[in-house]
């Protein structure tokens, strides 16, 4: 490792020229989903293009039946260095409703909401463009003092993330051997609170279905076949219902196969953090958990896997009042999925645990809705200990490892298309506003992620 010292005051002394920068990124006004905005997208790109280019990089945008990505490389650092794939997105959500912002949401600006809490207000601002600029200004204060990077980094930006991402498998298909390395780094996540950092090191999987139930050839009514026919609601009902035990586990044979028990000393980290279900519940209206006893609300949401419910139809649901049987009843259900269970298992465990239930003259449908399986990054992993280290020696309070509830698609295609794991670090804040009007992000997270990232790369490096 080298001395940090002079990379990070160039930092901070350029700190006002990184906020300009950033500023001009946030002015384009990138919204993907909306094609009046097509030509903003391109130029968005050809601006980080032209930025990482200026400092070295072989970059170069690369055209996509969608938006175009940015590809940047910089091996100078040699073979004998890791490799490092860092990923970022410049397209942003649409402003809508125009009417809530507080100022033009394309016109960055910096503001004190309070003593010592400044915030960069704009479109963009955390989800994604000040992210990926830490990364692309720990790059260029590395490069004024050492005039090299630690490691080897390749950039990719794409410009589709905010619908969708229909782009993305196909390029990362075609330009697999530009794109493998040793690691991936995504930008796109948040800290715990604004003075512990946190890093991700697990994602749950998703397995969606929708079940049918059939049995009479139409509606009934409910007074002449009442009590004989029967009633595919309350099967579904019954069969959904058998779903979870009294201790609110998952009854689906083979379903915990895979799954591991968190190590002991991630939980104790977890139970540093002060979370209770009183208060995590508390601000939905909740108070008591649902999920398997004798879990911390923590461990049910980013380290157990789950079975929900997501909607059921059937039979009337009009106004008024309607006495039918009805011929069929649907059920969207979809199962949050950890460690190393098979989401094909899982789905192939959910219809012969349907079909083995049902009754006479009735029969079950399936439709899947998507199916993938959890990330975890190994706990032991020398990157996430060495990241951890890092941003321990940056922020007032020591890195936590975390999981995450949901998934981020980018993260199991780097895996299961290019074998890499992906080291999760973001800077954002649950209080961002991130796709809602009012878009910010903390001056600390930005000038703090640039000092952040330099850390790490030099850690990656040695």
């Amino acid at each position: 490792m080298t001395d940090l010292t002079p990379v990070l005051k160039q930092a901070d002394d350029g700190l006002s020229a990184s906020l300009e920068r950033l500023f001009e990124l946030v002015r384009i006004p990138s919204i993907s989903t909306d094609p009046a905005y097509k030509a903003d997208c391109r130029k968005a790109g050809e601006w980080l293009v032209a930025a990482l280019s200026e400092l070295g990089f072989d970059a170069r945008l690369d055209d996509t039946p969608g938006h175009p990505m940015v590809l940047a490389k910089d091996l100078s650092a040699g073979e004998a260095t890791p490799h490092v794939l860092f990923y970022g997105h410049y397209d942003v959500q649409p402003v809508d409703p125009l009417a809530l912002w507080e100022a033009p949401p394309f016109e960055p600006a910096l503001k004190e909401l309070a003593p010592g809490k400044t915030v960069i207000t704009g479109r963009g601002t955390s989800d994604d463009k000040g992210q990926l600029m830490t990364f692309i200004e720990a790059c260029r204060a590395l490069k004024a003092v050492h005039g090299r990077l630690p490691c080897r980094v390749t950039i990719l930006f794409e410009g589709e993330e905010e619908s969708g991402s229909p782009s993305l498998k196909p390029y990362l298909e075609a330009h697999a051997q530009e794109l493998k390395a040793d690691y991936a780094l995504v930008c796109d996540t948040s800290m715990w609170n604004a003075e512990t950092p946190a890093i991700a090191a697990a994602l749950r999987g998703l397995v969606g279905e929708e079940v049918t139930i059939e049995a009479a050839d139409r509606d009934l009514h409910s007074g002449m076949f009442g009590g004989a026919a029967a009633n595919p609601i309350h099967v579904l009902a019954t069969i959904l219902a058998g779903l979870h035990d009294e201790t609110g586990r998952v009854t689906l044979p083979g379903f915990y196969d895979g799954v591991e028990e968190t190590p002991s000393q991630i939980k104790a980290s977890w139970e540093t953090l002060g979370e209770t279900s009183e208060k995590f519940l508390g601000e939905v209206g909740l108070s008591v958990p649902a999920g398997e006893q004798g879990r911390s609300i923590l461990e049910l949401v980013w380290a157990r896997p789950t079975a929900e419910v997501n909607g059921i139809t059937g039979g009337y649901t009009g106004d008024g009042f309607k006495t039918v049987i009805a011929a069929r009843a649907s059920a969207k259900v979809s199962f949050r999925l950890v460690g190393a269970q098979d989401p094909q298992a899982i789905r192939a465990a959910f219809r012969a645990y349907v079909e083995a239930r049902l009754p006479a003259d009735c029969k079950a449908h399936f439709h899947e809705h998507g199916a993938s399986p959890a990330i975890q990054l190994p706990y032991d992993s020398p990157l996430l200990q060495s990241a951890r280290t890092a941003l321990s020696d940056e922020w007032p309070k020591p890195a936590v490892i975390i999981g995450m509830g949901g998934s981020i698609p980018i993260v199991g295609d780097f895996q299961r298309m290019l074998g890499m794991d992906s080291l999760l670090v973001g800077f954002g804040l649950s209080d961002d506003r991130i796709h809602s009007p009012n878009e910010k992000y903390a001056l600390t997270s930005f000038h703090k992620g640039i000092r952040s990232w330099i850390r790490i790369l030099d850690a990656i490096g040695a």
